[in-house]
């Protein structure tokens, strides 16, 4: 015999096959029974299912009104929208929140309006259309998880019926809101007005027969012909498109309207996301648990839910919307490509740190070759001969305190908690504006490995993006800030991020705007680096695995996301580049390359036509102790000052710092090595691990590089460890430990490569990746 399970229309459960139940009942013997649960049967469905008392009953605050309660659930009863009494439920004029998860419901009863409600819980039901929830034009939450039959088509039409929405099945989508209001309508207005224009035109004369004929042509053919974004999004795009054809006709008969004027934008009853607080000072809904003591104290391993946004193959004017998990799976295919040699050679990596930094007033100018504590910019001049803006920090003599805040494991293949082998390769901090707080800007970091990129709210622990590319493996990212064109000749910065890995493809994503508006291909071979200058925000250099670095300018942007790229110069540099400096006195004229074999120094002044980029090798003692040629890789390469540079080689065992204006100097002729001018030598881990890269934060004058067995070495760099410089090599500042971060069933993951580390401008955070696809975050403690 079959056992079921069957739900009651009053909620008890009852098990058995109720066909062959009834077939054991003898009319002789059992008609009593029989005529009992058919009596029972008819009174259940005549009972009502939502009356008065039950909404007082199930209501918060206890009270005898219906228009006082503020809280209701009405969870897991079976409701279906014809057991939704309006006029009883239009009483609660001032419910705020209301739980209608675990029932039945296709869509909400026409006429309910709940001008007070603030969150609804419609998770696990049957939804089938969103649009029913446009009255309740106040809410600022909303989960409809768990209903089979939504799409990430919805998903963008509740968003776009609800203004006020802040968050959707407990993620923040108020910059995803932004999009949908302002940059997709404003091109997909665009497009149906341009259609109209085009091919279509009043009728004459004007009668209500030919006006609607008229309508009906053009709003299928603005259906049709309109296209923009994914092609997931083909719903909510004809959907939307329908809208605008029919309020843009009306529109141009309507003479109480202004044609002049948007009438066909829908109205907001307050400013977007963007216009009052920046998404990055967000904060998690749900409480977090406190940072660690100690740096040895666990944290639990943390699981990442983040929007993942799957974009289509774009061409340079093609933008592509980042949908929701939510919607369709439909993803990029393209061919695999070959596996790249640091796939094959490295091993995987760990997380990285955050940090906080306090700028201080301008100072005078150490000499080439020093380490003062007081590290400045030189003022230079630029090639038209005007003054180049100059950053002046004051190093802090005493060092960070950095405790670990959070650990991510945000990039597993299919979000499983199981992947610890994706290796984690790059990340960092997305840059400040140069006008405004930066205060907003400093706690959002974007991470890379495997086929996903994330962008993360430090602070939080939340994942506010997540782009990805099947099949692909990303290497490297790089931020920068680029002009975008609004009305008429108004331009405003715009922070993009690029990345790009195996497949050799350089892709640009606009994290704030949700969209991954194009990509370009660099080569055929994998890209191991991208940087961007400093200065000009469109020169991007690319380093590849078939040995070159190429500049490239990607221009800015219009208000459709259309832009152009061009070749500049192509260096070739023997051995694949692993990492890549601008001085920051002259970001304009060199490009320091830190090489499998090797440190060069190239010429990329585009002013002068020259054939010899290439100025010379910079070489190390390291290199004459060693027998093999592995300590000729420079994998960690990074400017302290705008003099001093660190860098390390993976056999050496200590990092270098060493003078760049005074290496310079010491090139006689056309010599082609030449020693690095050492300052002091930082002891480090004796690993012989490659790609275990380094970084630094000038303003704290912090040197941090993690090494195998997941710790990081910290070195801050002051007045008082100048002293100790010659007397041999100086003693890491503090080695933080792993924070022995917990799995989700239970057993600590032990310490692992850090293949990468990042620090914001200002020291606030420190962040770390591994080769166990973790990113940990640390924070520095203030005083």
């Amino acid at each position: 015999m079959k056992f079921l399970k069957s739900h009651h229309p009053i909620g008890r459960t009852v098990t058995g096959d109720h066909s062959f139940a009834l077939d054991l009942f003898k009319p002789d013997k059992n008609w009593s029974i029989l005529l009992l649960l058919s009596v029972f049967h008819i009174s259940c469905a005549t009972m009502a299912k939502i009356t008065e008392s039950i909404l007082l009953e199930k209501g918060l605050p206890k009270t005898n009104k219906l228009d006082q309660v503020k809280s209701l659930n009405l969870s897991r009863m079976s409701l279906k929208k014809q057991d939704l009494p309006v006029p009883l439920l239009c009483k609660l004029s001032s419910l705020e929140q209301l739980d209608l998860s675990g029932n039945m419901l296709q869509e909400l009863p026409a006429g309910l309006y709940l001008p007070s409600l603030r969150l609804l819980d419609c998770s696990n039901n049957n939804m089938e259309d969103v649009t029913s929830l446009e009255a309740l034009d106040n809410l600022e939450e909303l989960r409809v998880e768990d209903n089979l039959y939504l799409t990430v088509n919805d998903e963008h039409k509740v968003i776009f019926l609800l203004p006020r929405l802040r968050r959707f099945n407990g993620k923040d989508i108020r910059v995803m809101a932004d999009h949908i209001h302002c940059v997709n309508d404003e091109i997909l207005k665009k497009r149906v007005i341009a259609l109209w224009e085009k091919d279509f035109s009043l009728p004459s004369p004007l009668t209500t027969q030919s006006l609607s004929t008229v309508e009906k042509k053009f709003v299928n053919a603005a259906c049709f012909q309109v296209k923009y974004g994914p092609s997931s999004l083909n719903e909510y795009t004809k959907w939307r498109v329908a809208m605008i054809a029919k309020e843009y006709l009306k529109s141009l008969t309507d003479p109480l309207m202004e044609v002049t004027q948007s009438p066909f934008k829908k109205k907001r009853s307050e400013p977007l996301a963007s216009e009052v607080e920046s998404p990055r000072k967000r904060r998690a809904l749900s409480g977090e648990p406190a940072a660690a003591a100690g740096p040895r104290r666990s944290i639990r391993l943390a699981a990442a839910s983040p929007i993942e946004a799957v974009p289509r193959n774009t061409s340079q004017n093609s933008p592509t919307n980042l949908a929701s998990p939510r919607g369709s799976k439909r993803t990029i295919r393209e061919t695999a490509s070959e596996e790249s040699p640091r796939t094959r050679s490295c091993p995987q990596t760990t997380q990285q740190k955050a940090a906080k930094v306090h700028v201080g007033p301008r100072k005078a100018v150490p000499a080439p070759g020093s380490l003062s504590g007081k590290c400045a910019y030189t003022p230079t001049k630029a090639e038209n001969g005007t003054p180049k803006k100059t950053i002046t920090y004051q190093v802090p003599q005493e060092p960070a305190c950095l405790q670990p805040l959070h650990v991510l494991q945000c990039h597993s293949r299919q979000d499983s908690p199981e992947d610890f082998s994706t290796q984690l390769w790059a990340c960092a901090f997305e840059p400040q504006q140069q006008s405004g707080d930066s205060s907003g800007w400093t706690q959002t970091v974007a991470t890379c490995g495997g086929e996903s990129i994330c962008v993360i709210d430090c602070e939080s622990g939340h994942v506010l993006k997540k782009y990805k590319v099947p099949g692909e493996m990303f290497y490297t990212l790089a931020w920068t800030t680029v002009l975008m064109s609004r009305e008429g000749t108004c331009v405003r910065p715009c922070s993009v991020l690029a990345a790009g890995g195996t497949r050799g493809v350089v892709r640009l994503i606009h994290p704030r705007a949700n969209l991954a508006y194009g990509k370009f291909r660099v080569g055929r071979r994998p890209i191991s680096i991208l940087r961007f200058c400093p200065r000009r925000g469109n020169f991007l250099f690319t380093g590849t695995y078939d040995k070159k670095i190429v500049m490239w300018d990607i221009g800015g942007l219009d208000r459709d996301y259309n832009f152009k790229t061009s070749q500049l110069l192509v260096l070739q540099t023997g051995s694949t580049p692993l990492h890549l400096c601008l001085p920051p006195s002259s970001p304009d004229t060199h490009l320091l390359a830190g090489c499998d074999s090797g440190l060069y120094s190239f010429d990329i002044q585009l002013s002068k036509n020259t054939q010899k980029r290439y100025e010379m090798e910079i070489v190390f003692t390291s290199y004459k102790e060693s027998k093999t040629n592995d300590c000729h890789t420079i994998d960690g390469l990074s400017f302290l000052t705008d003099d001093v540079v660190a860098s390390k080689s993976p056999t050496q065992g200590s990092i270098y710092l060493w003078s760049w204006s005074g290496t310079r100097a010491s090139q006689r002729g056309q010599q082609k090595e030449v020693p690095a001018q050492i300052l002091a030598e930082l002891q480090w881990s004796s690993t012989d691990i490659p790609y275990l890269s380094l970084n630094t934060c000038p303003s704290f004058g912090y040197v941090v590089c993690g090494d195998e067995d997941g710790r990081l070495w910290t070195y801050h760099i002051s007045d008082s460890v100048t002293a100790t410089f010659k007397t041999g090599k100086v003693p890491a500042t503090e080695v933080l430990k792993w924070p022995c971060p917990i799995r989700a069933q239970g057993g600590q993951v032990e310490g692992t490569s850090i293949n990468s580390v990042a620090m914001d401008p200002e020291l606030h955070y420190l962040v770390a990746l591994s080769d166990k696809n973790m990113v940990v975050i640390w924070k520095r403690a203030m005083n």
